[in-house]
């Protein structure tokens, strides 16, 4: 799991961070991506905890905000722009397969809720949503 770090992420290519408060990390694999979007040619701008999404937690029976770890802006394979929220998750907290303790899976209820209200929230602003865990973060190529 990535580890309870926390920090501050100083931007190399500063005119790529669009974000309204500098980059904060929670956790090294949040600090990787800071850094691949901050270093990667394809990436044209991005934004560290950029919305604030309304949703329905499922657990507290309250209505309550997420807020996706990223805004990520790029340019795909064929020149074409694209813009995509990015959360960063492990994938204990992802996958039921994987949510083996009973907190696992009351985390990955309300995630679920999350990110459906996220995906809505994403379509209907041009953008698109994912969620990335260690498996897509390091990969060994």
């Amino acid at each position: 799991m990535a580890r309870s770090l926390k920090g501050v992420y100083s931007p190399k290519n500063p005119e790529k961070y669009i974000g309204n408060h500098s980059p904060i990390w929670r956790s090294t694999w949040e600090l990787a991506v800071m850094r691949m979007a901050d270093n990667h040619p394809s990436v044209i701008h991005w934004a560290s905890e950029p919305y604030r999404i309304p949703y329905y937690n499922p657990v507290s029976r309250k209505n309550t905000v997420y807020v996706p770890d990223f805004l990520l802006i790029y340019e795909d394979k064929t020149g074409k722009r694209k813009a995509e929220l990015v959360e960063v998750k492990p994938k204990k907290e992802t996958y039921i397969s994987e949510a083996k303790r009973t907190r696992d899976k009351l985390v990955l209820a309300i995630n679920k809720a999350k990110w459906k209200a996220a995906q809505a929230w994403a379509g209907k602003n041009g953008m698109s949503f994912r969620v990335i865990t260690e498996s897509d973060i390091f990969v060994n190529k």
